[in-house]
């Protein structure tokens, strides 16, 4: 046994001299590859090699190789404790952290301007007693058209005949990306078996819109229902007058003038000022010289709606409107360009 306790002895002299001379991290992990690695290490070798003993020596060299390689183990453990505490030490001196800087400043996210106002509109007519209801982005034409009295040879159908979605029913296309939020005064309305109905509907709508200053083709839209005995234009214009001064504040001026749409009888759009002319600059690019710039439809519901919806229209009236909420952000902010809000620059959003 003198010979292998001998060069067991010798070894792991050898291996805690390597050992010593470690001065990093990276020479260190060299000598562990060469002493403990799995392939070719030397300690991993001689522990190989026990089967390889006499019979009558094998126990004891086996003990023995195994007690080597703990030291050794220990050994390393020590050194790499040592090198990890000198350069902490190191860190300390070389690249102090002074405690009484400020913190980095974290950057917090923000609304995006348009649901900011989405959100500002959806709060000013919930504390006039109007309710949030909700309707389907991809819609049937049924709803989108024919319920709103816009079937398939009325005029107005040629403006809105949009983004339909590439499926066919019996041969015609049924679905498509809904043009405005009205399909849901006939949702709501099928919902609700008897008046009083008084919702709002916000959401997205898609249109083939020839892009300007003040229009998109995709809009953000605020469809209003107001259903009951007795609801009179009256209702419907201090409903409006009321959201337009808490939005924009009494100083703005607002204008009522007919318009039409198939669904309401009689039609109006609600517009204001002109914030950026006031009306004075014929080349204006977002009023286009009129000093007016338009924010809603509106109007009482036409009898028919209300019939088709099984209410009898000689006891229930109602008003709508719909809103352009990038109209409103428009608006309130004084910005020129409705494509800003969807052009992604950072520096523009920032701001809001």
């Amino acid at each position: 046994m003198t010979a292998p306790t001998s060069a067991l002895a010798e070894l792991c002299a050898d291996a805690l001299a390597a050992l010593a001379s470690a001065a990093d991290e990276a020479a260190l992990e060299q000598w562990r590859v060469a002493w403990l690695g799995r392939q070719g290490g030397r300690v991993t070798g001689l522990l190989t090699s026990i089967k390889d003993q006499p019979a009558d020596q094998k126990a004891a060299f086996g003990a023995e190789a195994n007690r080597l390689k703990r030291d050794i183990e220990a050994a390393f453990a020590e050194k790499h404790e040592q090198l990890k505490r000198r350069t902490l030490r190191e860190l300390s001196t070389t690249e102090a952290i002074d405690v009484t800087l400020p913190g980095r400043p974290q950057v917090i996210g923000r609304l995006h301007p348009v649901t900011q106002t989405l959100r500002d509109c959806v709060k000013t007519f919930g504390e006039m007693g109007f309710r949030v209801a909700e309707g389907p982005e991809v819609e049937w034409a049924s709803y989108n058209f024919d319920a709103m009295r816009i079937p398939e040879d009325h005029p107005a159908r040629d403006m809105w005949d949009t983004i339909w979605v590439d499926k066919l029913i019996d041969g015609e296309r049924k679905m498509l990306l809904r043009t405005h939020t009205s399909p849901n005064q006939a949702r709501v309305m099928e919902r609700t078996p008897e008046p009083p109905i008084r919702v709002i509907v916000p959401g997205k709508c898609y249109r083939q819109e020839a892009t300007d200053a003040t229009h998109e083709w995709m809009l953000t839209q605020i469809e209003g229902l107001a259903v009951d005995e007795g609801v009179r234009m009256s209702d419907l214009k201090g409903v409006l007058y009321d959201f337009s001064r808490k939005m924009f504040g009494t100083e703005r001026k607002i204008i009522f003038h007919h318009s039409y749409f198939p669904f309401v009888e009689p039609g109006v759009e609600m517009a204001l000022d002109c914030f950026i002319c006031r009306g004075e600059d014929p080349a204006c690019h977002t009023c286009h010289g009129t000093g007016w710039i338009e924010i809603l439809g509106a109007g009482m519901v036409h009898p028919e709606v209300i019939e088709n919806a099984g209410y009898d229209s000689n006891r229930y009236t109602g008003f709508a409107f719909g809103i352009g909420v990038e109209r409103v952000a428009l608006l309130r902010w004084g910005i020129e360009d409705i494509r800003h809000f969807y052009q992604n620059d950072v520096r523009f959003l920032s701001q809001f």
